[in-house]
Formats: C-alpha cells, sequence, structure tokens
C-alpha cells in the first residue's frame, strides 16, 4: 500500500512536471504561484504587572495580561478594563510605559508606598517600567494607567 501512494506520488509529480513548461509558455515576466489566503493570527500583547506595597493585599502580587485583537485573557483582577485602558493610550499616540521627563517639574507630594514594574510586550516592543508614587508626576503616571495598576484611592 505505501509502495503505491510513494509510486503513484512520484508519477504524480513528474506529470506536474513536464506539465509546467507547456502551461507556462507565452508568459511574460516571473511566474508568482498562487498561495491560498491563510487566515492572519492576531497579535498578542503579553505583559505581566508585579504590584507591592499597596497596603491592600488584593491589589498587590503579580498578575499576566494578555490583550490580543479579540481576546483580553490572563488573572489580573481587571483583564478587559486594562487592555481597553492600554488600547485607548495608544489610539491617543501615548506610550503607556514612557518614563516621567527629567526636565519635568513635578509637585513634592507622596502618594503612597506602592510601586509596581511592567515587564512583557505591547505593540511589538519590550517593556519594562517601573512605577511608584513619589512625587505628582509619578503620581499621574500612575493614575493614567489604571485599572492596569489598582487605583491608590481609598
Amino acid at each position: 500500500m505505501l509502495r503505491r501512494l510513494v509510486l503513484t506520488t512520484a508519477a504524480s509529480i513528474a506529470a506536474l512536471a513536464a506539465a509546467a513548461p507547456a502551461a507556462l509558455a507565452g508568459t511574460t515576466g516571473p511566474v508568482v504561484p498562487e498561495l491560498p489566503s491563510l487566515p492572519l493570527f492576531a497579535a498578542t500583547d503579553s505583559l505581566t504587572v508585579t504590584v507591592s506595597g499597596s497596603g491592600d493585599p488584593t491589589k498587590d502580587g503579580t498578575f499576566d495580561l494578555e490583550c490580543g485583537t479579540r481576546t483580553a485573557t490572563g488573572n489580573h483582577p481587571k483583564v478587559q478594563g486594562s487592555c481597553d485602558r492600554l488600547e485607548q493610550l495608544s489610539q491617543e499616540g501615548k506610550d503607556p510605559f514612557a518614563p516621567v521627563g527629567g526636565d519635568q517639574l513635578c509637585t513634592m507630594q507622596h502618594g503612597g508606598d506602592a510601586t509596581a514594574h511592567i515587564t512583557g510586550t505591547w505593540r511589538g516592543q519590550r517593556v519594562d517600567a517601573h512605577f511608584e508614587r513619589t512625587n505628582g508626576c509619578e503620581i499621574a503616571r500612575w493614575d493614567t494607567l489604571e485599572p492596569v495598576l489598582p487605583s491608590a484611592r481609598a
């Protein structure tokens, strides 16, 4: 049975090889075979969010977040809302993970001991961002990323 399958396949390939030059006679330029239409796989953004020092054990921890074009998954407490917020910031042309500019004037206030570290990929770019609430600029940066980062408001 296997031998017959191999011989039939070899004969088919030989027949196609012999017929191909005749089928292409009279064409000009390179011949590009038509490929079947394949579904495109949606890119998935994958982030790990680690929060500590929030003062609320339900907000501290390490959470996974995956945002695709049609799905949002992970063990993050607010998966869909987080993906929606990241998409919104991206649509506005903002980098949600950009650090505070070095020349920015910031109010000297303390917003709590919470810190966060986000790693992974977003829009094809590596992410390795640190967040804290040590001054007005850092507090605003944190608040802009809610609900990816937990609310610090009581």
